[in-house]
């Protein structure tokens, strides 16, 4: 008989705890799905009640930015409804409206920055206390705070009668990288505006800071220059309906603006640039066979001075047009059989010394190329390809990996850091390939600081960078294509990974994750 109690003491022990854990499992599995993963992050079951008419985000007293902050009053607008999804009256209270007990999130920021730009430099980091019924979210940039708000608004769920809550929550986070970026193709296929800004705002619910904007590239040319309006007009799939205009152009920034989000573009040369031929006469080097021009045209003729004179002229437009204090000069996959047909290259090849190394002749046009960024007080981005040709560059310019094998990947990390380059990762995370299954885990467990070097060589790897080439990718498919497996980057960019590294334990905030860009409209609801 007193076995049978022990027993049955046991038993219902045994049932209790496993009650309480799956109760524990549960309330938890809502505080701690924010993706990505913070550096810091406890809460308990201590949960508050949100009633979207008596919900308040106000600035602290102290606060650098006040109302008017351009900033950080959109991201109140904005965030209301990503909150309160099922609200329909969906906009945020005013602070002078009356309440009964409102919850409030009150916002401090150190600096205001409020009508600045994101640059390499901006802090991001953030504290957030949610507790005594309301939060505090203190950063040192509107950049943080931004971040901040984003990772409230994961914090907020519904039960299944619709009522919204928050759990006790302290939060302290900062970007493990500060380059964290989406490459997007408008050259292979046209990218309607609206697919473009929806990817910022996807990026944004990600924490993803840089936006890659390669912009043109052989098949078309959509960037309407002012300065070189042929090249738009004859080199777009259409001169109307495929291009960005300036105004396009400035939309695009003002939206990842506001989002914390750099734009970074990118006018590749000396190679990819067939589409620019065809509004530039005499840019592109003339192809021969044997002693006659065959009628086709190879990349940017070097040889040429009119070549320089036209990238300095279309730079300085560009330079002025995009804020941000980097640009990316390409330089990758340059063919050399047309300059080498080319009796003008090979005579100039001699003229030089360079005999018939064409990777000098390479290095000679992107040595120019960065020279001309840099008079125009721009940090250069370029492919590793210029590296790889032994290319005299600036020791400030920042080198992109875009290719080999993960051993070739962590030796060229290796190498190029240990010449006092800095670095973005891009290679691991190629995600217009695709594989059948569940290839997020591929990217998830990448590990960009695997490589022999020292402390020093690590830090100058500064981010890394999802890409979505577009030969087969357009606004059809471009969401379901980049969302969520985008996320299992940026993750990996933003949080410390000994904290993630488990695919399993990352499986079931992935799921949740991915259910927020659905009801977010990232993603089409047919994928859901």
């Amino acid at each position: 008989m007193e076995e049978k109690c022990i027993s049955n003491s046991r038993r219902c022990y045994k049932q209790w705890f496993g009650f309480m854990v799956l109760i524990m499992s549960f309330c938890v599995s809502y505080v701690d799905a924010v993706w990505p993963m913070p550096q810091m992050i406890s809460s308990s079951m201590a949960r508050y009640t949100l009633n979207p008419r008596e919900f308040l985000f106000q600035y602290s007293s102290g606060s650098s930015a006040q109302s008017g902050c351009s900033v950080l009053d959109s991201a109140f607008k904005r965030y209301f409804p990503l909150i309160f999804t099922d609200y329909s009256a969906a906009r945020p209270r005013q602070h002078d409206e009356w309440f009964r007990f409102p919850f409030t999130v009150v916002v401090h920021v150190e600096r205001a920055e409020c009508e600045d730009y994101p640059d390499a430099d901006s802090s991001e980091s953030y504290k957030l206390s949610v507790r005594s019924g309301q939060a505090a979210l203190r950063a040192e940039t509107v950049w943080g705070a931004l971040r901040g708000l984003e990772s409230f608004s994961q914090l907020v769920y519904q039960d299944d009668f619709g009522e919204y809550f928050v759990n006790e929550t302290e939060i302290e986070d900062f970007p493990r990288f500060q380059f964290r970026g989406i490459l997007l193709d408008t050259s292979r296929h046209y990218l309607p505006l609206h697919a473009i800004l929806k990817t910022l705002d996807a990026m944004s619910y990600n924490k993803f800071n840089v936006f890659h904007w390669h912009i043109v590239d052989d098949p078309s040319f959509p960037y309407q220059s002012s300065t070189f309006p042929d090249l738009s007009r004859k080199g777009a799939f259409h001169p109307s309906t495929h291009v960005y205009t300036q105004i396009d152009v400035k939309r695009v920034i003002a939206h990842a603006r506001l989002r914390g989000i750099r734009v970074l573009a990118e006018f590749d040369s000396p190679g990819h640039t067939q589409s620019w031929g065809k509004g530039q006469p005499g840019l592109l080097t003339p192809c021969y066979k044997g002693t006659v021009p065959s009628g086709t045209f190879g990349p940017v003729n070097p040889a040429n001075f009119s070549s320089y004179q036209f990238m300095t002229r279309l730079f300085k437009e560009v330079t002025s047009v995009f804020p941000d204090s980097y640009i990316h000069l390409g330089g990758d996959e340059v063919d050399f059989t047309c300059w080498k047909s080319n009796p003008d290259v090979r005579g100039f090849m001699l003229k030089m010394g360079f005999g018939t190394d064409y990777t000098k002749l390479e290095s000679y046009y992107m040595e120019n190329m960065v020279n001309i960024t840099k008079g125009l007080n721009k940090t250069a981005i370029v492919w590793q390809d210029v590296f790889d040709y032994h290319e005299k560059i600036p020791v400030d310019t920042v080198l992109h990996i875009w290719k080999g094998s993960p051993g070739q990947i962590q030796q060229e990390l290796s190498t190029i850091t240990l010449a006092g380059y800095r670095v973005i990762l891009a290679a691991p995370w190629y995600i217009n390939h695709i594989n059948y299954g569940q290839d997020w885990k591929t990217y998830y467990t990448i590990q960009p600081l695997n490589f022999t070097g020292t402390e020093q060589q690590k830090k100058l790897v500064i981010g890394g960078e999802v890409c979505m080439w577009g030969e087969y990718v357009d606004a059809t498919n471009l969401s379901p294509r980049l969302w969520p497996r985008a996320s299992a980057a940026a993750e990996r960019l933003w949080s410390d990974e000994r904290m993630t590294s488990s695919v399993i334990d990352a499986y079931p905030r992935l799921v949740d994750f991915r259910c927020r860009l659905l009801r977010e409209k990232t993603l089409p609801r047919s994928q859901g």
